[in-house]
Protein backbone atom coordinates (compact mmCIF):
# COMPACT_ATOMS: atom_id res chain seq x y z
CA UNK A 1 0.00 0.00 0.00
CA UNK A 2 2.82 2.39 0.88
CA UNK A 3 4.60 1.68 -2.41
CA UNK A 4 1.45 2.35 -4.43
CA UNK A 5 0.95 5.66 -2.66
CA UNK A 6 4.53 6.63 -3.31
CA UNK A 7 4.24 5.84 -7.00
CA UNK A 8 0.89 7.58 -7.45
CA UNK A 9 2.02 10.73 -5.68
CA UNK A 10 5.68 10.83 -6.63
CA UNK A 11 5.65 14.49 -7.56
CA UNK A 12 3.95 15.50 -4.33
CA UNK A 13 6.34 13.41 -2.28
CA UNK A 14 9.35 14.90 -4.05
CA UNK A 15 8.14 18.39 -3.20
CA UNK A 16 7.62 17.47 0.46
CA UNK A 17 11.05 15.86 0.74
CA UNK A 18 12.62 18.89 -0.86
CA UNK A 19 11.03 21.10 1.78
CA UNK A 20 12.18 18.74 4.51
CA UNK A 21 15.76 18.76 3.30
CA UNK A 22 15.81 22.52 3.74
CA UNK A 23 14.23 22.60 7.19
CA UNK A 24 15.40 19.43 8.89
CA UNK A 25 17.04 16.02 8.87
CA UNK A 26 14.17 13.64 8.11
CA UNK A 27 15.95 10.39 7.22
CA UNK A 28 13.86 8.49 9.77
CA UNK A 29 10.46 9.49 8.45
CA UNK A 30 8.41 8.81 5.36
CA UNK A 31 5.77 11.25 4.21
CA UNK A 32 2.82 9.77 2.35
CA UNK A 33 0.11 11.47 0.39
CA UNK A 34 -0.53 15.15 -0.06
CA UNK A 35 -3.83 16.58 1.19
CA UNK A 36 -4.64 17.35 4.80
CA UNK A 37 -8.15 18.74 4.32
CA UNK A 38 -9.74 15.93 6.29
CA UNK A 39 -7.58 16.41 9.37
CA UNK A 40 -8.36 19.02 11.98
CA UNK A 41 -6.25 19.42 15.10
CA UNK A 42 -8.99 20.82 17.31
CA UNK A 43 -9.97 24.41 17.94
CA UNK A 44 -7.86 25.74 15.10
CA UNK A 45 -4.78 27.88 15.31
CA UNK A 46 -5.07 31.27 17.00
CA UNK A 47 -1.62 32.23 15.75
CA UNK A 48 0.14 31.88 12.43
CA UNK A 49 2.52 28.95 12.10
CA UNK A 50 6.17 29.58 12.86
CA UNK A 51 9.29 27.44 12.75
CA UNK A 52 11.31 27.30 15.97
CA UNK A 53 14.35 25.32 17.06
CA UNK A 54 13.65 22.25 19.20
CA UNK A 55 15.35 23.13 22.51
CA UNK A 56 17.67 20.72 24.27
CA UNK A 57 15.47 20.67 27.36
CA UNK A 58 12.54 19.31 25.34
CA UNK A 59 13.80 15.82 26.09
CA UNK A 60 10.89 14.03 24.45
CA UNK A 61 11.81 15.33 20.99
CA UNK A 62 15.34 16.72 21.10
CA UNK A 63 17.41 14.83 18.48
CA UNK A 64 14.30 13.04 17.26
CA UNK A 65 15.63 13.35 13.70
CA UNK A 66 15.01 17.00 12.77
CA UNK A 67 16.02 20.26 14.39
CA UNK A 68 13.02 22.58 13.92
CA UNK A 69 9.34 22.29 14.77
CA UNK A 70 6.10 24.15 14.15
CA UNK A 71 4.20 26.24 16.67
CA UNK A 72 1.31 26.00 17.27
CA UNK A 73 1.63 22.22 17.16
CA UNK A 74 -1.03 19.60 16.44
CA UNK A 75 -2.14 19.66 20.08
CA UNK A 76 -2.82 23.41 19.84
CA UNK A 77 0.07 24.35 22.12
CA UNK A 78 1.00 27.90 21.21
CA UNK A 79 4.12 28.37 23.35
CA UNK A 80 7.26 26.36 23.99
CA UNK A 81 6.56 26.55 27.73
CA UNK A 82 3.27 24.72 27.17
CA UNK A 83 4.95 22.13 24.97
CA UNK A 84 7.63 21.45 27.60
CA UNK A 85 5.04 21.14 30.33
CA UNK A 86 2.85 18.67 28.50
CA UNK A 87 5.58 16.68 26.71
CA UNK A 88 7.62 15.90 29.82
CA UNK A 89 5.02 13.47 31.15
CA UNK A 90 5.52 11.23 28.10
CA UNK A 91 9.27 10.76 28.56
CA UNK A 92 8.88 7.66 30.79
CA UNK A 93 6.75 5.92 28.15
CA UNK A 94 9.41 6.42 25.48
CA UNK A 95 12.05 5.18 27.90
CA UNK A 96 10.09 1.93 28.24
CA UNK A 97 10.79 1.11 24.58
CA UNK A 98 7.36 -0.47 24.20
CA UNK A 99 7.34 0.28 20.44
CA UNK A 100 10.02 1.64 18.07
CA UNK A 101 7.66 4.33 16.79
CA UNK A 102 6.56 5.80 20.14
CA UNK A 103 8.82 8.85 20.02
CA UNK A 104 8.01 9.47 16.36
CA UNK A 105 4.27 9.35 17.05
CA UNK A 106 4.43 11.69 20.04
CA UNK A 107 6.82 14.17 18.45
CA UNK A 108 4.73 14.40 15.30
CA UNK A 109 2.08 15.89 17.60
CA UNK A 110 4.14 17.81 20.16
CA UNK A 111 6.88 18.97 17.78
CA UNK A 112 5.71 18.56 14.16
CA UNK A 113 8.42 18.88 11.54
CA UNK A 114 8.75 22.38 10.08
CA UNK A 115 6.81 22.47 6.80
CA UNK A 116 4.17 24.80 5.39
CA UNK A 117 1.64 23.04 7.59
CA UNK A 118 1.83 20.42 10.32
CA UNK A 119 1.85 16.81 9.14
CA UNK A 120 0.01 14.37 11.46
CA UNK A 121 1.03 10.77 12.14
CA UNK A 122 -0.40 7.98 10.04
CA UNK A 123 -3.25 6.02 11.54
CA UNK A 124 -1.40 2.72 11.28
CA UNK A 125 1.58 4.17 13.16
CA UNK A 126 -0.75 5.24 15.96
CA UNK A 127 -2.40 1.82 16.03
CA UNK A 128 0.93 -0.01 16.14
CA UNK A 129 2.21 2.15 19.02
CA UNK A 130 -1.12 1.81 20.84
CA UNK A 131 -1.03 -1.98 20.59
CA UNK A 132 2.54 -2.07 21.91
CA UNK A 133 2.31 0.58 24.62
CA UNK A 134 -1.23 0.52 25.98
CA UNK A 135 -0.47 -2.59 28.11
CA UNK A 136 2.44 -0.69 29.66
CA UNK A 137 0.24 2.31 30.42
CA UNK A 138 -2.44 0.07 31.89
CA UNK A 139 0.18 -1.39 34.24
CA UNK A 140 0.52 2.10 35.71
CA UNK A 141 -3.22 2.65 35.89
CA UNK A 142 -3.57 4.84 32.79
CA UNK A 143 -5.91 4.19 29.86
CA UNK A 144 -4.90 5.04 26.29
CA UNK A 145 -5.63 8.80 26.12
CA UNK A 146 -8.18 10.57 23.94
CA UNK A 147 -5.45 12.73 22.39
CA UNK A 148 -4.14 9.53 20.77
CA UNK A 149 -7.43 8.19 19.44
CA UNK A 150 -6.07 6.62 16.28
CA UNK A 151 -9.24 6.94 14.19
CA UNK A 152 -8.80 10.70 13.95
CA UNK A 153 -5.47 10.39 12.13
CA UNK A 154 -5.33 10.03 8.32
CA UNK A 155 -4.49 6.87 6.46
CA UNK A 156 -4.63 8.09 2.85
CA UNK A 157 -3.50 11.72 3.17
CA UNK A 158 -0.16 13.23 4.16
CA UNK A 159 1.04 11.50 7.29
CA UNK A 160 4.18 10.41 9.11
CA UNK A 161 5.19 6.80 9.55
CA UNK A 162 8.32 5.51 11.24
CA UNK A 163 10.47 3.69 8.70
CA UNK A 164 13.28 2.40 10.87
CA UNK A 165 13.85 0.69 14.20
CA UNK A 166 16.78 3.00 14.94
CA UNK A 167 16.28 6.52 16.21
CA UNK A 168 17.83 9.02 18.59
CA UNK A 169 16.25 8.87 22.00
CA UNK A 170 16.46 11.56 24.68
CA UNK A 171 19.72 13.04 23.46
CA UNK A 172 21.68 9.83 22.88
CA UNK A 173 21.55 7.18 20.11
CA UNK A 174 19.73 3.98 20.88
CA UNK A 175 18.12 1.00 19.17
CA UNK A 176 14.55 0.20 20.10
CA UNK A 177 13.34 -3.35 20.33
CA UNK A 178 10.52 -4.45 18.08
CA UNK A 179 8.11 -4.82 20.96
CA UNK A 180 7.66 -4.31 24.67
CA UNK A 181 10.34 -5.51 27.06
CA UNK A 182 9.61 -8.94 28.61
CA UNK A 183 10.51 -7.41 31.99
CA UNK A 184 7.60 -6.02 34.03
CA UNK A 185 7.29 -2.31 33.12
CA UNK A 186 7.73 -1.18 36.73
CA UNK A 187 10.87 -3.27 37.12
CA UNK A 188 12.56 -2.34 33.85
CA UNK A 189 14.21 0.83 35.14
CA UNK A 190 17.56 2.49 34.51
CA UNK A 191 19.89 3.73 37.21
CA UNK A 192 20.88 7.12 35.75
CA UNK A 193 20.18 10.06 38.05
CA UNK A 194 17.85 11.78 35.57
CA UNK A 195 15.77 8.62 35.11
CA UNK A 196 15.41 8.11 38.86
CA UNK A 197 14.38 11.75 39.36
CA UNK A 198 11.85 11.54 36.53
CA UNK A 199 10.28 8.47 38.07
CA UNK A 200 10.27 10.15 41.48
CA UNK A 201 8.50 13.18 39.97
CA UNK A 202 6.02 11.00 38.12
CA UNK A 203 5.08 8.98 41.21
CA UNK A 204 2.72 10.06 43.96
CA UNK A 205 4.79 8.51 46.70
CA UNK A 206 8.25 7.03 47.23
CA UNK A 207 9.47 4.99 50.17
CA UNK A 208 12.59 3.20 51.38
CA UNK A 209 11.79 -0.33 52.50
CA UNK A 210 12.63 -4.02 52.34
CA UNK A 211 10.35 -6.59 50.73
CA UNK A 212 9.00 -9.27 53.02
CA UNK A 213 6.81 -11.33 50.72
CA UNK A 214 5.52 -11.47 47.16
CA UNK A 215 2.33 -13.37 46.33
CA UNK A 216 0.32 -13.93 43.21
CA UNK A 217 -3.20 -12.58 42.96
CA UNK A 218 -4.82 -13.59 39.67
CA UNK A 219 -2.88 -11.69 36.97
CA UNK A 220 -1.17 -9.36 39.47
CA UNK A 221 1.49 -9.66 42.14
CA UNK A 222 1.05 -8.37 45.69
CA UNK A 223 4.16 -6.91 47.27
CA UNK A 224 4.22 -6.96 51.07
CA UNK A 225 6.88 -4.83 52.77
CA UNK A 226 8.81 -5.24 55.97
CA UNK A 227 7.47 -3.17 58.88
CA UNK A 228 10.28 -0.64 58.83
CA UNK A 229 9.42 1.89 56.10
CA UNK A 230 10.61 5.41 55.46
CA UNK A 231 8.43 7.79 53.46
CA UNK A 232 10.58 9.88 51.10
CA UNK A 233 7.82 11.53 49.11
CA UNK A 234 4.06 11.80 49.26
CA UNK A 235 1.32 12.42 51.76
CA UNK A 236 0.55 8.86 52.85
CA UNK A 237 -0.88 8.90 56.34
CA UNK A 238 0.95 6.97 59.06
CA UNK A 239 -1.80 4.35 59.22
CA UNK A 240 -1.90 4.04 55.43
CA UNK A 241 1.88 3.66 55.24
CA UNK A 242 1.82 1.00 57.95
CA UNK A 243 -0.75 -1.13 56.09
CA UNK A 244 0.64 -0.40 52.63
CA UNK A 245 0.54 -3.33 50.19
CA UNK A 246 1.64 -2.68 46.62
CA UNK A 247 0.19 -4.23 43.50
CA UNK A 248 2.28 -5.01 40.44
CA UNK A 249 -0.47 -4.72 37.87
CA UNK A 250 -0.54 -7.53 35.27
CA UNK A 251 2.80 -8.65 36.68
CA UNK A 252 2.07 -12.25 37.60
CA UNK A 253 4.16 -13.75 34.80
CA UNK A 254 6.65 -11.08 33.67
CA UNK A 255 10.16 -11.09 35.20
CA UNK A 256 11.02 -8.67 38.01
CA UNK A 257 14.42 -9.53 39.46
CA UNK A 258 13.97 -7.00 42.29
CA UNK A 259 11.04 -8.99 43.67
CA UNK A 260 13.10 -12.17 43.63
CA UNK A 261 15.62 -10.76 46.10
CA UNK A 262 13.69 -10.59 49.33
CA UNK A 263 15.35 -8.80 52.21
CA UNK A 264 17.15 -6.22 50.04
CA UNK A 265 16.44 -2.54 50.58
CA UNK A 266 14.72 -0.71 47.71
CA UNK A 267 13.55 2.68 46.59
CA UNK A 268 9.90 1.90 45.86
CA UNK A 269 7.63 4.28 43.97
CA UNK A 270 3.91 4.12 43.34
CA UNK A 271 0.56 5.70 42.65
CA UNK A 272 -2.83 5.29 44.22
CA UNK A 273 -5.47 4.29 41.66
CA UNK A 274 -8.95 3.89 43.08
CA UNK A 275 -8.28 1.98 46.31
CA UNK A 276 -5.15 0.22 45.09
CA UNK A 277 -1.51 1.27 45.47
CA UNK A 278 0.25 0.41 42.21
CA UNK A 279 3.98 -0.23 42.05
CA UNK A 280 5.34 2.12 39.35
CA UNK A 281 9.07 1.79 39.90
CA UNK A 282 11.58 -0.05 42.03
CA UNK A 283 15.34 0.56 42.32
CA UNK A 284 17.79 -1.21 44.56
CA UNK A 285 18.93 1.08 47.36
CA UNK A 286 22.54 1.21 46.25
CA UNK A 287 24.73 3.75 48.06
CA UNK A 288 27.68 2.37 46.15
CA UNK A 289 26.25 3.75 42.90
CA UNK A 290 27.31 7.38 42.22
CA UNK A 291 24.18 7.93 40.11
CA UNK A 292 21.90 6.65 42.86
CA UNK A 293 23.63 8.78 45.49
CA UNK A 294 23.32 11.88 43.33
CA UNK A 295 19.63 11.17 42.70
CA UNK A 296 18.87 10.75 46.39
CA UNK A 297 20.68 13.96 47.20
CA UNK A 298 19.10 15.90 44.34
CA UNK A 299 15.50 14.79 44.88
CA UNK A 300 15.18 16.85 48.06
CA UNK A 301 15.67 20.11 46.18
CA UNK A 302 14.72 18.97 42.68
CA UNK A 303 11.86 20.93 41.20
CA UNK A 304 9.54 18.59 39.36
CA UNK A 305 7.83 19.86 36.19
CA UNK A 306 4.24 20.92 36.82
CA UNK A 307 2.89 18.93 33.92
CA UNK A 308 -0.66 17.80 33.34
CA UNK A 309 -0.93 14.09 34.03
CA UNK A 310 -0.94 12.05 30.84
CA UNK A 311 1.44 9.18 31.45
CA UNK A 312 3.53 8.74 34.56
Amino acid sequence: MECLLLIRRLCSLALILAQISVHSRASEYEYLGWKLDGYNSGRGYAKSLQCVDIPEDLRLCHNVGYSQMLLPNLLDHESMAEVRQQASSWVPLVLKGCHPGTQVLLCSLFAPVCLERAVPPCRWLCEAVRDGCSPVMEAFGFPWPDMLTCDKFPQDDVCIVNTTGNTTQMGHPTTFTAGPSPVCPSCDVETEMEVILEHMCASEFAIKAKIKEVTRERSDRRVILEKRRRLLKGDLKKKELKKLVLLLKNGADCPCHQLERLGNTYLIMGRKVDKQHLLTGIHQWDKGSPEFRKAMKAHQSHKCPAFHTVFK
